[in-house]
């Protein structure tokens, strides 16, 4: 099967690409060969095209901070223009080719109000907190109303086994530090669940080879906050534990957009396709330092 990724030479991308690519033809859509979802005739690639069957969208605007400093300029602002406009582009032409979308979205879509223990499934409704969240939920019901035939994926903290030079995960940010021994201040009271970015691919093949539609959280198994996760790292790479030391999330991001604090998700949906999505601890085993 051939498929177009839009924006699949990212963190995320670059790696399914890697894994996926014995098996399917990927053809990436990107900024570098002339293709740029805010401008829709540069779309007529897919448009035109008639031997892919489906379209995986990972192209985004998700710098958090950057999206809120958009937030004033609305439907002008680039996070709207990429992740709304953009994406509304993308389904256009998916239409007139008759191709099926697989839209990366994420877990900021929840508000994190959810009482803990209790984790945020995909017939939970999305109240997103902050822009670069609104926005991709908007990006979400353009799919969702488009008509074509669809699978919308929430991933959550995406990491990966080695260290990719164009933009560092979490995990090597934060192992990073640790290995030049500096201070880290860590938030006791935000929950996030992880997801190791290889499981992600495991899941797209499955979504595509089950011709599975609808939402889907492709994330990790195991939620915890970052105190916890950053002492599991420095632990199992045998870094200071001490230089990790603890703060609100109330403290750490006064001044910065908003934050959902209970992001504890349920991947139990994607299970039943067969997919395996290891927790953090089982991630961090496949980390090269």
């Amino acid at each position: 099967m051939k498929i177009f990724t839009i924006g699949g030479s990212g963190l995320v991308g670059s790696r399914i690409a890697e894994l996926l690519k014995d098996k399917y033809t990927l053809d990436d859509l990107s900024l570098t060969n002339g293709v740029d979802i805010t401008d829709p005739t540069s779309l007529d690639v897919i448009r035109n095209d008639k031997e892919h069957e489906v379209v995986l969208h990972f192209a985004a605007k998700a710098d958090v901070e950057g999206c809120e400093k958009d937030k004033p300029l609305g439907e002008k602002g680039p996070a709207y223009i990429i992740n709304v406009g953009g994406t509304q582009h993308v389904v256009d032409a998916c239409k007139v080719s008759h191709k099926k979308i697989l839209y990366i979205s994420t877990d900021f879509v929840f508000d994190g109000k959810k009482d803990l223990p209790y984790k945020y499934t995909e017939e939970d409704q999305p109240d997103p907190v902050n822009w670069y969240a609104m926005t991709k939920y908007n990006g979400e019901e353009v799919v969702r109303n488009s008509g074509l035939n669809f699978a919308i994926l929430r991933i959550a903290y995406p990491f990966r086994a080695d260290d990719f030079a164009m933009k560092k995960d979490f995990v090597h940010a934060i192992m990073g530090r640790l290995a030049n021994n500096q201070p880290i201040t860590a938030v006791t009271d935000h929950i996030m669940t992880p997801t190791f970015i290889d499981d992600i691919a495991y899941a797209i093949d499955a979504v595509i080879a089950n011709n599975a539609t609808g939402i889907y959280h492709v994330v990790g198994s195991q939620s915890l906050n970052p105190y916890e996760a950053f002492t599991l790292m420095a632990e199992k790479f045998g870094y200071n534990k001490s230089l990790i030391s603890k703060t609100t999330r109330e403290e750490f991001f006064k001044g910065k957009a908003p934050r959902p604090f209970n992001l504890s998700i349920s991947n139990d949906k994607i299970k039943k396709l067969g997919v395996t999505m290891r927790t953090f601890e089982e991630g961090l085993k496949e980390i090269k330092l």
